[in-house]
Order: structure tokens, then sequence, then C-alpha cells
């Protein structure tokens, strides 16, 4: 009698099937999504470069308890391009995509003044000759497509490369401002603000929010991630020298395992005790463009990041008082706000039950739930949110007065205050200080790239052909490839990625970048050349052969391209026109 066959199960629990990435070549790809260890995993089979594991949530359990935290869409008031190739080939905005846009970015340039080994741009002090920069024209076309599309925009952000180096970029500012944009963004490194006086005195007059990069205090941070030790020094008397000015400040730490995880505590922490700082960003690090090189399956992500702060700081914060934001998919973004009083904060999740408004599957079944309140809460957990300013704090004041009984509150008085003032006898900048707002926001890349969370993306890149594109789709996909190609200056003629773009232009295929193009292929092939032609600008000559295959392999370029540059002939390469005839001869 022979034994029985045990059956074995599977380690993991099939949730869900999507589309997504390849790594390697960009093609569009199926892809499953698996509950395993506690975590979430992405699985996925490329046909040509086989199968990709990445980790896209460290929780499961927190994963299946927020999907009900997502929004129903608002559509935006005019699509930019057609429904051809299917997500993500056709952004956009196109008629497929669930969502308008919250905040609206504008890279301003290429060039910086670091050269960060963590940056999704690919900036660097190398563009400063040889990068884009956009025009007045450009940037005025863009906002108008903004205005075009939303009606009444409430968020831009200037962003590069580094947009303080950029001659207009004050005017920019007043620009966007004057169509009516009440909350503009610059994201900057802080070093010109540190120094440069004049650029100061024109922040303080237009006052727009600094959106400051600030990883952390270590020098071993700062040399991991921005590439030198001594940036603290600069990033501290630029928020002094912002506080002077009373211009408003949000900390944007990008959090990398092993690196500086261990300071998200004493982040948050300095802010609360800084005049600048009305809040703080952490952003777990992604894998675009330039960035450390890690394992996908130990990737940082929000729930790693809110379990250290609440570690880090007793308690103070703990993973619960963050609710997710249910304008995007819900596990793009997590918030909190706390009022301040003193050294004392209190997360408003534990004053008033945020998850019961803001779980939409279960929300309108509850008689109890107050329309007004959910009107104010759906505002400040919005990628449109603006933090730090008058009205947000209001906003988060009038919540705790529509939705709780205390006495003082339906008084009109403030819930921060230790004098209980009345809030009419607080200027608004008093009761901006007393909110302090903690986000969390988790960006995808070609490993983590899921089509669903995309079509629901509420955060784009706005470029000057007047598309409005996703922000993962534009750093993922190769639209910022294309893009950074179209606006390099003139002068490469010769290059295979010229001649590509001039014949798919010739014969239509380029238009696939306009939403009505012809494949996959064409976009990965043209991507390929694109990429390939940046890789050869951006080295430095003379270069040996062995310097190029290391480079090229450092840079995680796709198989076919360092099979090309594995096939160059065994000698020196002076300069790039050199190389690049070289590669077009194979």
């Amino acid at each position: 009698m022979s034994l029985p066959i045990a059956r074995t199960e599977r380690d993991s629990i099939l949730w869900e099937v999507t589309r997504s990435l390849c790594p390697q070549c960009r093609r569009v790809i199926d892809a499953q999504i698996h509950l395993r260890g506690g975590k979430v995993v992405m699985r996925k089979r490329c046909p040509e470069h086989g199968a990709f594991e990445a980790v896209v949530f460290g929780d499961s359990d927190l994963y299946t308890r927020i999907l009900g935290h997502n929004k129903p869409g608002t559509l935006p008031l005019r699509f930019q391009t057609e429904v051809k190739d299917g997500c993500p080939l056709d952004c956009g905005l196109c008629p497929e995509h669930q969502q308008h846009t919250c905040l609206a970015l504008i890279e301003v340039n290429s060039a910086c003044n670091l050269d960060c080994p963590l940056c999704f741009a690919d900036s660097g002090t190398h563009l400063a000759r040889t990068g884009f920069q956009l025009t007045y024209e450009q940037v005025d076309t863009m906002l108008d497509t903004f205005v075009a599309a939303e009606g009444d925009p409430e968020v831009v952000q200037f962003s590069g490369g580094e947009p303080t180096l950029h001659p207009q970029l004050l005017d920019f500012i007043a620009l966007a401002q004057r169509k009516g944009i009440s909350y503009v963004m610059v994201n900057t490194n802080g070093i010109r603000i540190a120094r440069d006086d004049e650029l100061l005195e024109g922040i303080a007059r237009l006052r727009p929010h600094i959106y400051l990069q600030f990883d952390g205090f270590d020098e071993r941070t700062n040399t991991m991630l921005r590439g030198r030790p001594d940036l603290v020094e600069t990033k501290l008397r630029a928020l002094d020298r912002l506080a002077a000015a009373d211009v408003r400040v949000v900390l944007v730490a990008a959090i990398e395992r092993d690196v500086n995880l261990h300071e998200v505590g004493r982040i948050v922490e300095f802010g609360l005790s800084h005049p600048a700082v009305f809040g703080v960003n952490f952003q777990p690090a992604f894998r675009a463009q330039r960035h450390l090189a890690a394992d996908p399956m130990t990737r940082i992500t929000i729930p790693d990041v809110l379990r250290a702060l609440e570690e880090q700081t007793n308690g103070r914060f703990a993973l619960g008082d963050f609710v997710p934001v249910p304008c995007c998919m819900p596990t793009c973004n997590f918030v909190t706000y706390a009022l301040v009083d003193g050294e004392s904060t209190t997360p408003i999740t534990r004053i008033l039950d945020i998850d019961l408004y803001l779980d939409y599957l279960k929300n309108r079944t509850l008689p109890r739930v107050s329309d007004e309140l959910l009107s104010i809460l759906e505002t400040l957990w919005s990628s449109s949110a603006p933090v730090g300013s008058d009205r947000a704090a209001a906003d988060v004041h009038r919540a705790l007065n529509v939705g709780t009984t205390d006495a003082n509150a339906a008084a009109g008085r403030c819930t921060a205050c230790a004098a209980r003032v009345p809030l009419s006898e607080h200027t608004p900048r008093d009761v901006a200080r007393h909110v302090f707002m903690i986000n969390t926001r988790d960006f995808m890349d070609p490993w983590t790239f899921n089509v669903k969370n995309v079509m629901k993306c509420c955060v784009e890149f706005l470029v000057p052909d007047g598309r409005m594109i996703p922000f993962c789709a534009y750093n993922s996909v190769g639209y910022r490839e294309q893009v950074t190609a179209s606006l390099m200056p003139a002068g490469r003629p010769g290059t295979r990625a010229t001649a590509r773009r001039a014949a798919a232009e010739k014969d239509g295929a380029f238009v696939v970048w306009h939403g009505t193009g012809s494949g996959p292929r064409v976009m990965q092939e043209m991507q390929e050349s694109e990429v390939a032609d940046q890789f050869v600008k951006g080295l430095d000559y003379p270069i040996e052969k062995a310097v190029i295959v290391a480079a090229a392999r450092e840079a995680s370029l796709s198989q076919t391209i360092q099979d090309a540059v594995a096939k160059l002939p065994d000698r020196d390469y002076s300069e790039p026109d050199e190389l690049t005839q070289a590669l077009n001869a194979i």
C-alpha cells in the first residue's frame, strides 16, 4: 500500500492581479499582488528578462484594512490625450485616468548644485552647461494648462534640478500667484537660500512655502544620500533665515533603510521646535533614476517609517495616528495633524475618529456622518492640502469644533492654546503655529509600479507640450527621458537618439507620447536610445571601455544597452561623439 502524497500549501495569498513594468526593459507586463510573511509583495515576469519580486507595502494586515480609504475620483475639466495603447502609455491625462490633479509639479531646470546619489530627477552639477532651463513662456503655457484642467487649481510646486538656480524663479512664483494658484511651493536643497540675500528678499516678498530637503543630521546620512557630509549647517542657516523672514517650511526627508531610518524621530522633534517649520514629509526611497543599490525585497515602506517614528518619539506619534489620503490609492500617502501647545502635541486622530469619516466603504451607511465634517476632512486629507497655511490650520480647528461636543470647541475657542483664547482673538499665524502636519508619501518605481495606483494618481508633472503626466509614470515608464531629451539644448546632431526621434516624428510613431501612438515597442526602443544618449553625455572623458561597462552596470541600464556597451572596441574614448559613433556602429 503506497503512502498518500501530501499536498503543499503556497506560502502566500494571491490578493489581486494588475499590470506593472519590467524593471529592465520597462515593457508593460502582468503582475500579481501577494500577502506573504506579513508583507505585501509584487510578483511579475517579463518574457525577456524573467521573474521579479519587490515589497510594495510593509504590513499586509494594514494593507487589507485600509481598502475603504478610497474616495471616488473627480474628473478634470479637460483631458490632454486620447486613449490609444492603454495605461500607462497614453499619459496624460487621458480619459481613463480616475482622478483630477491635486498637486502639479514643474521642473524648471535640470541643473543642480549637488550631485546626490539619490535623485529621481537625475539632475546634477554636470548639467549646468548642458541641461535644460524652461523659459517664462513655457511656464506660462504649462500653468495655463493646469488652470484649464482644474478651473481653480490650488497647489503647484516648482522643482528641478535645483529651482533656485533658475534666474526667473521668482517671476514664476509671481506668475502662478497671479493665475489664482493660492499655494505655491518651492522644492529646494536650501543652499542658495542660506547665502543669497537677494533671493531671500524675493521669497519673503512673495511668500511661497518652502519644501526643504532635510534628510537628517548625521554626516553619514548626508554623504550617502546627498554626496556631502557638511550640509546640515547650511540647511540650519537656511531655516533660521527663513524663520526671520517669516516664510513657512516643510521639511522633506528621503528615508532609506540602514541610512537614516533612525533619524525620523529627531527630524520631527526638531521640526516641532523650529519656528519656520510647520510640517514634515517623509518619502521612502524609491528606485528611479539615481538611487542607492538595494534589494527590492528589503525596500522601506510607509509602515516601516511610521513604526520607527512611534518608537523614536516614545509614542508621541504612533502608527495609529496616521490615516491614508483617500484622493489617491490608500497605500500611497498617510497623514496626521497634531495640535501643538508648547511641549505638548495631540494628534487630532486621538480626538476625532477620522477613519470613520474617510472610510468610503463604511461611512455612506452611517447616519451620524456629518457632511460638513466630511468636507473639511477631505480638504485636509488631500494631496492639495496647503501644509502650514492659515487655511489648513483653520480647517483643523473647524473639524474639531464640528466633530466634538467640547464646550470650548463649541464656543469657538482654540483647542490647542493653553490660555484657551477664543479663535477670533488669534492672528492667522498664531492659529497655524498650533498645528503641525506629518505626511508620509510612497512613490512607485519600475519594481513596484502598479497601473491601478497610477490611474488614480493626483500628483502630476506639467510638461511644455501640454501634457500632465502622473508622478510615478513620469519617473518609471520613460516619459522623463523623452521629455528631458526634447528640452535639451540644440547641437546634438548625429546621435542615434536624435536620428531615431526624427525618423519616428516623420513616420508618425513618435506621437505615442501624445496619446495616439503606435505601441509599446516603439516607446521602448525610443526610450532606450534616449537613455543611452544621456548616459553617453554624462560620462567623464577621456574614458576607457572597462569604465564605461562598469558605469552602465552601476546605472542599471537595460540589458540591451549593456550588451551594446560590452561590444565596444577595447580602447579609450576622448569625447561623447566618438563613443556615440562607436555605439551606432554596433
